[in-house]
């Protein structure tokens, strides 16, 4: 069993190389192998090897019908244990670990995909407003959640960026997204100010002798998500807000308010690093529901 995680360690570790995927999605991935892992062993199975369809068959079984999670698993959670699986197998036959790939048998499962959740405007600014810039903490803690809202940032996009990476004399900044993939991002002047501030209040008190992250924690390291988190929630308990909220609401935020104020479809998927132009068409769905909502409450044919 140890020889199968270390290489499930190995796999990870690689998945953070090569940045594919977000930090949720490698704990996800880990999550997922790890229950197939201890499936294989009260099976009987000592090896990656040894998996072959039946096998696959069998685990599968088990898992949809909730005897080895707790209760009956969703066709998202499914489809990403299969991806999970897959992507590992993937890269233990790259590792001439095993001969094939047993998880290409098994047809994807088809996911509806939801609307993502946003905030309004002014629900931002509420968010924003609520930190005293006299308080070097409070400058630090504005500066992560507004870097993420201007620049439509992943969290852990803003938990990695550098100095070196921020240009606050053309007002952009150069992010490395999923896959290592770079893309250019323009942000506007009170952003730039407020780096400044930071910079001047806080950055300057805590970063250790030739760090170039822009973001540092009050033990001299890299802020970490779950700390962002938090203080989004403490801002959203400040700011009197009732709806849940997360970090990716303000990235998907940045890219609803763009294309409500007339920025094209292309452009927001450069902004926000999507591959796929259909990953970026779900923010229009949210346009057009508050357009059409608009028609039907003010329009006097549609009362």
């Amino acid at each position: 069993m140890q020889e199968m995680y270390r290489i499930l360690d190995e796999f990870i570790a690689y998945m953070y190389e090569k940045r594919s995927g977000s930090d949720k999605t490698s704990d996800s991935y880990y999550r997922d192998i790890d229950r197939f892992i201890r499936f294989l062993q009260d099976n009987g199975v000592d090896s990656f090897d040894q998996v072959d369809k039946n096998v696959v068959f069998d685990y599968i079984g088990e898992l949809r019908s909730g005897r080895i999670s707790r209760g009956k698993i969703s066709n998202a959670t499914y489809a990403r244990n299969l991806s999970a699986l897959r992507s590992f197998y993937r890269f233990l036959c790259e590792r001439h670990i095993v001969d094939d790939n047993p998880f290409l048998q098994f047809r994807k499962v088809h996911v509806e995909k939801h609307l993502p959740d946003v905030l309004s405007f002014e629900q931002v600014e509420r968010l924003l407003n609520v930190f005293d810039l006299e308080d070097p903490m409070q400058v630090r803690n504005r500066c992560i959640l507004e870097c993420i809202y201007a620049c439509g940032l992943r969290i852990s996009e803003c938990c990695d960026l550098r100095l070196s990476q921020i240009d606050r004399r053309s007002l952009i900044v150069r992010v490395i997204g999923k896959g290592n993939k770079e893309r250019i991002v323009p942000y506007y002047p009170r952003l730039n100010e407020l780096i400044d501030l930071y910079i001047e209040k806080y950055r300057n008190e805590y970063a250790p002798e030739g760090s170039d992250l822009l973001f540092v924690s009050t033990r001299r390291g890299k802020i970490s998500p779950r700390s962002v988190q938090l203080l989004l929630e403490n801002a959203r308990i400040k700011a009197g807000l009732s709806v849940d909220v997360h970090p990716h609401m303000l990235r998907h935020s940045f890219a609803t308010h763009l294309l409500d104020n007339g920025a094209d479809l292309r452009t927001v998927q450069e902004l926000l690093g999507h591959e796929n132009l259909s990953t970026t068409q779900l923010y229009t769905h949210l346009t057009y529901d508050r357009l059409k909502n608009a028609v039907e409450s003010a329009h006097p044919h549609a009362k």
